[in-house]
């Protein structure tokens, strides 16, 4: 059984299945699933492949097993981000994020100790939006939600998606951005990959920017916000956002917040494949705001995040390792009964 007590927050799940589109609507962008190799299934979209994702997608067992491997004793599990599907209108995005969010409960359920779960939301409507947040965190016991970081194009940053985010400063939930739909792409030169390797780490680091110029991050001091791909460009950004801060009274006067104050309020997976890299994070975002990541279980995946800790001084080893995931997700302190159970796991929650 694992005494391992790191927690990794950047992971992906897929459901084995979709049920089929009972909506109103003609001609709808509604996943599905079909049979693949061997614990292999295609995601389905417009009838074309979008991604063969095997069982550890869906299978706690099959993760449980790699995390062991991995020295992890906890996986946040979080949706693909395609699944976050803010092209549907707002009724059919809630009946899918339903489902959605159903399962993550379901395996968080199987492995209480050893998964938390971060649902979706239909942020392309905000009031189905909150109502969904309501639901999956208060029905479902998920910790929160993982959000693009555009809605068709608008960064989250953007005044309309504001009462998204008080709601989910009052009811206290973790919140995930991960890279989605990212632009720029018109300028890569080569291989679709690209994107993932190239465009992502721009989008991140302009939608994090969009949470401080917006004004969202003023507005909600305590919202507990992380950003994957360690926080993607943002931390090459702040020192000369922060200059042209200081050196234009129209930012001045629109930007509340000190830029580097911003930026140390919200968090920051360590998904970066470098350690001089990590490095910069922490002396730019402070030790207590990074979180361990991996992007599991896909092709671009870290497959060592643990590993990648090594050098850091103790503290801030250990803060990195679990104790800033557990004030991410549960605010002040992990619950009492999940933080035993990380040291002590019972039968049937470990391989």
């Amino acid at each position: 059984m694992s005494t391992y007590d790191a927690i990794d927050v950047h992971t992906h799940v897929v459901p084995r299945d979709f049920p089929p589109y009972r909506g109103l609507r003609a001609g709808v962008r509604w996943p599905s699933m079909v049979e693949g190799q061997p614990c292999h299934r295609h995601v389905m979209l417009d009838g074309a492949v979008y991604r063969t994702v095997s069982h550890q997608c869906w299978d706690t067992e099959v993760r449980s097993a790699d995390m062991e491997r991995m020295g992890l004793g906890m996986q946040v599990l979080s949706p693909m981000p395609e699944l976050l599907s803010y092209w549907l209108e707002g009724d059919d995005g809630q009946a899918l994020a339903r489902y959605i969010n159903e399962s993550i409960a379901t395996l968080v359920q199987a492995a209480p100790r050893r998964f938390a779960g971060l649902g979706t939301v239909p942020l392309q409507d905000v009031e189905c939006a909150i109502e969904e947040l309501d639901i999956l965190l208060h029905q479902f016991g998920l910790a929160g939600v993982e959000l693009g970081s555009n809605v068709q194009g608008v960064p989250i940053g953007d005044a309309r998606f504001l009462p998204f985010f008080q709601a989910a400063e009052r009811w206290g939930a973790a919140v995930f951005v991960h890279a989605l739909r990212p632009c720029g792409m018109e300028r890569l030169v080569g291989p679709p990959v690209l994107e993932q390797a190239l465009a992502f780490p721009g989008e991140v680091g302009l939608a994090a920017a969009s949470m401080i110029t917006g004004g969202t991050l003023a507005a909600c001091p305590d919202l507990r916000i992380a950003f994957s791909h360690g926080g993607g460009t943002l931390g090459l950004l702040v020192p000369r956002l922060r200059h042209a801060w200081k050196s234009f009274p129209m930012l001045t006067q629109a930007i509340a917040l000190d830029p580097l104050d911003a930026v140390r309020r919200m968090y920051y997976d360590t998904l970066v494949y470098d350690e001089a890299t990590l490095g910069y994070l922490l002396a730019t975002f402070g030790a207590e705001r990074l979180l361990l990541g991996s992007d599991y279980p896909f092709a671009i995946m870290d497959a060592d995040p643990v590993a990648r800790l090594t050098a850091l001084p103790e503290p801030v080893r250990e803060a990195v390792r679990h104790h800033n995931a557990r004030r991410w997700l549960y605010g002040t302190s992990m619950p009492a009964a999940a933080t035993h159970s990380l040291q002590n796991p019972q039968d049937g929650d470990a391989p």
